[in-house]
């Protein structure tokens, strides 16, 4: 998933989550008596006499907000879907065949080489086809005790370069999030 998508969805949620919350909360004050007794009407005289006033218009505003939040659902569904590869990638065509990768085994062979290298933890690759063009963005776990130009040299020079045979380009984008960890320590059971 790209950073765009994923940043909107984390907003997204985030604002359901934060409405939801409040209008729970609420509920719940009102079932514990905060707003009156619980054998109240929750739509008292006011608001069933603006509704009586604005009949004949509040119905299309209320359905013109249900059809925006309907096409911003659309929207994120369909962002949704272009965000990951679903089928292989298309590395070369010819006049002598097709050559297409899986993206999900060519992820995973990516971050198995990325583990290979030096003080690194775990490792996750995904790789993106951005209108033809391939990119791969790595995330990777580093022991924080290591030299980081170790790391920045394996990446470079073995994991992109086998990135690049692969995909039989001269150049593929790649950005790596690096997040720095203690080693673990090595357990030991006295007896």
């Amino acid at each position: 998933m790209s950073g765009s998508i994923g940043r909107v969805n984390r907003w997204g949620l985030a604002l359901v989550g934060l409405v939801l919350t409040v209008l729970g909360g609420l509920a719940l004050a009102r079932g514990l008596g905060a707003f009156g007794t619980a054998g109240t009407p929750i739509v008292d005289g006011g608001a069933r006499g603006f509704f009586a006033r604005t009949s004949p218009w509040i119905w299309w505003v209320v359905a013109l907000v249900a059809l925006a939040v309907a096409l911003l659902a659309l929207w994120w569904l369909l962002a949704q879907a272009r965000g990951e590869p679903h089928g292989p990638l298309r590395v070369e065509s010819g006049p002598t065949g097709v050559t297409e990768v899986a993206p999900g085994g060519m992820a995973q062979a990516v971050a198995d080489d990325v583990v290979s290298g030096p003080s690194v933890l775990s490792a996750r690759a995904d790789l993106v086809d951005a209108r033809g063009s391939p990119s791969v963005r790595l995330r990777v776990v580093a022991d924080e005790s290591a030299p980081l130009y170790e790391l920045s040299r394996h990446l470079s020079t073995v994991v992109l370069r086998h990135v690049r045979d692969a995909l039989e380009r001269d150049q593929v984008p790649a950005i790596a999030r690096v997040s720095l960890e203690p080693s673990p320590s090595p357990h030991r059971v006295v007896r």
